[in-house]
């Protein structure tokens, strides 16, 4: 007895009247054998036949995510660069003999990738900091989806989003189509594209499994304002700086970390919203550094569900005034010590970090809302920012 499976994914039929099959001895052509799909020519007398199943058929909702797929890797191919940066740093040594003190040089090679900006009419590499930071201009490789390759003219780098624009004398290049990524919400369908292990032009897909993520250690440069998105698409070593795309093919990320203990994917990988990537980018092109607004406070970054429950609140979203600084927006706008500040500019506070975020990207000198509780009531203020001085 034989069971096969039909090639259009109908029911299994069983050809009753076809003889056991002898070990070592062909399959006879059999009439009440299902013909559709591909099969091997039969074996002559003596050895053995191999019968392959007919591939099972892909629905019609199935091929057109494939497809789709397909669409969006090929659209937005053009646009993502692989970068590969050599660096050279200095470490100091206490020789074994003496007890002198020297120092060594040490040449290490960093791969990552990038998407094609278009600027005031000019071309840049959008990328992450981390991949390039200690590399000069002309020991950065930049290369294109179509094998040409440049190298930066100029580099602009932001610490505190862990962000990099690198110049680029290039004319007629593809720039990455920019999505909205205030929109993308949890279970979004995603695409990564970049350098993993050095292999450019990788891609891996997944969800975006949160957003909203801050406080996350990032190492000893650290990562100061954090407002990532959270995928389980595939992130690994050489990913750095290269996009997390939407199913539009709309770059709405820039992938940047991950938190692994292998030091490879693990399904927790996080990006940067190309919202603030590519506000970070233009004020960097136009003014060599970010600007941000200042609002003058010092919040309580142990502020808790205890301490809201205390004062009266029966929500833990929210940021504690600590601290006020002299002549600064916040103590022109009324804001008082033990203030908790619930909405900013229409939006919830989440917390401390939240709330810094927010401000930092906030216009200058424009009158914007703050909701703050005070004393068991609720208060409307309204605030001017100005521009911080050591940014």
């Amino acid at each position: 007895m034989i069971l096969w499976a039909w090639s259009l994914g109908g029911p299994f039929a069983m050809a009753q009247s076809s003889p056991t099959p002898v070990l070592g001895q062909p399959i006879r052509n059999d009439s009440s054998r299902p013909q559709s799909g591909s099969f091997p020519a039969e074996a002559t007398s003596g050895q053995r036949t191999t019968v392959y199943r007919p591939a099972l058929p892909l629905d019609a909702p199935t091929l057109e995510v494939y497809s789709q797929l397909k669409k969006v890797v090929a659209w937005t191919a053009p646009s993502v660069v692989h970068i590969e940066a050599k660096k050279v740093t200095t470490s100091e040594d206490r020789l074994l003999t003496g007890g002198r003190d020297a120092s060594r040089t040490v040449e290490t090679e960093e791969a990552g990738a990038g998407i094609i900006l278009e600027h005031r009419d000019k071309f840049y590499v959008l990328t992450n900091r981390h991949v390039i930071n200690g590399a000069t201009a002309n020991s950065i490789f930049v290369q294109f989806h179509d094998g040409t390759f440049y190298y930066p003219t100029q580099i602009w780098e932001d610490s505190k989003t862990d962000l990099a624009v690198l110049g680029l004398n290039a004319t007629g290049l593809t720039p990455a189509p920019l999505g909205d990524s205030d929109q993308v919400g949890v279970g979004d369908f995603v695409v990564a594209i970049g350098s993993p292990f050095g292999l450019n032009h990788s891609v891996s897909s997944g969800i975006i499994s949160a957003t909203g993520r801050r406080n996350l250690d990032l190492g000893k440069s650290g990562v100061a304002y954090q407002d990532f998105f959270q995928t389980d698409a595939a992130i690994n070593p050489g990913n750095s700086g290269g996009p997390l795309i939407n199913l539009q093919g709309q770059v709405i990320a820039i992938n940047t970390a991950i938190a692994s203990n292998s030091g490879g994917n693990d399904g927790i990988g996080f990006s940067i919203p190309i919202r603030m990537a590519h506000r970070v980018a233009t004020d960097l092109i136009d003014y060599g550094r970010v600007r941000r607004a200042f609002l003058g406070v010092h919040l309580d970054s142990q502020y808790s569900a205890k301490t809201a429950a205390s004062l009266g609140l029966n929500t833990v979203f929210g940021a504690r005034v600590l601290r006020i600084g002299a002549d600064s927006p916040a103590a022109e706008s009324g804001l008082e010590i033990g203030d908790v500040i619930l909405e900013f500019d229409n939006q919830q506070v989440r917390d401390d970090s939240h709330f810094v975020l927010l401000v930092s990207q906030s216009p200058i000198n424009e009158p914007l809302s703050l909701t703050v509780f005070r004393n068991g009531q609720r208060y409307a203020i309204s605030v001017r920012l100005t521009l911080h001085k050591d940014e």
